[in-house]
């Protein structure tokens, strides 16, 4: 199985239809059909069904999607790695983020950072706990930032130097908004938005035995669209303090959990890594601007 193949078949799994497929990668449509052929024969398995205008998956081609995709992005993570072993300017950095305010620490060092290294290249990926992890663990990502501790028999990590406070987005003119600070009680009874990890971990202990008289109303994985349902008065989003938007125009206002819910975040890295020259530079850099 080769990779030009797998990159023929998520090209036509993308496209729904062969001749979009064909023409976006600049082969003729015979030669694309040979190669899914091949393909299919290759793995015993269909992996389209064909209809009179398009293509679809079925059930082991999504499967091959999956597979290929992380397979396609390791072959042009190995290719860039390689052709930036001479770069003394620069290279890739593959980072994956959760969602926190502290990013600002990391974007601070990468523009210190790219001073040096002027032709560094950085891709972002975002996502909670559990998709950055696979990725790292995959190999396909160098760095990543955790909202929990990391594990200690998997990771290697660096503490960011602030943490993260918790709190309640509430549209300005609702009673809550008068108040300073939001107890559990005043939580009790509200349709409620979080994200499932935190909802499960960070909230969950915080509420204790009371957990259960919580009423969440959906999860979001991303705070600005949990806010935007906040605004239309369908419930209030449990989320960090500066990740939504709370200026005196805007229609919403941020109140402070009590007692206080703070949140530690760190970069990560896999403990057996092999790190590119610039991900060895940069974690020197990372580790010396963050203490």
């Amino acid at each position: 199985m080769e990779i030009r193949t797998l990159r023929y078949f998520l090209a036509v799994a993308r496209e729904e239809n062969m001749s979009s497929a064909a023409e976006l990668l600049h082969v003729t449509q015979p030669t694309l059909s040979k190669q899914l052929k091949s393909l299919e024969e290759e793995l015993g398995k269909k992996l389209f069904t064909r209809h009179s205008f398009s293509i679809k998956l079925t059930e082991e081609g999504i499967l091959l999607r999956n597979r290929a995709e992380d397979l396609v992005r390791m072959a042009d993570k190995i290719e860039q790695e390689f052709v930036s072993l001479d770069d003394i300017n620069g290279g890739e950095l593959y980072l994956g983020l959760a969602e926190s305010y502290q990013l600002r620490y990391l974007a601070k060092s990468i523009k210190a950072f790219k001073e040096s290294y002027p032709n560094l290249h950085y891709h972002i990926t975002s996502g909670d706990t559990e998709q950055l992890s696979e990725k790292v663990d995959k190999g396909l990502l160098d760095f990543v930032v955790f909202v929990e501790q990391p594990d200690v028999r998997k990771y290697e990590y660096i503490e960011f130097p602030r943490a993260d406070i918790w709190g309640l987005i509430i549209p300005e003119n609702d009673p809550l908004a008068k108040k300073k600070a939001i107890l559990l009680d005043d939580l009790i009874g509200l349709p409620l938005f979080c994200s499932d990890q935190a909802w499960n971990g960070d909230i969950k202990n915080w509420a204790g035995s009371r957990f259960s008289e919580l009423q969440l109303e959906g999860s979001f994985r991303l705070s600005y669209n949990g806010s935007i349902f906040t605004m239309e008065g369908l419930g209030y989003l449990l989320t960090y303090k500066h990740l939504i938007n709370t200026s005196k125009d805007s229609g919403l206002v941020f109140r402070p959990l009590s007692p206080k819910l703070e949140n530690k975040i760190y970069i990560a890295w896999n403990r057996y890594q092999t790190f590119t020259p610039i991900a060895e530079r940069f974690l020197s850099h990372i580790k010396e601007s963050f203490s």
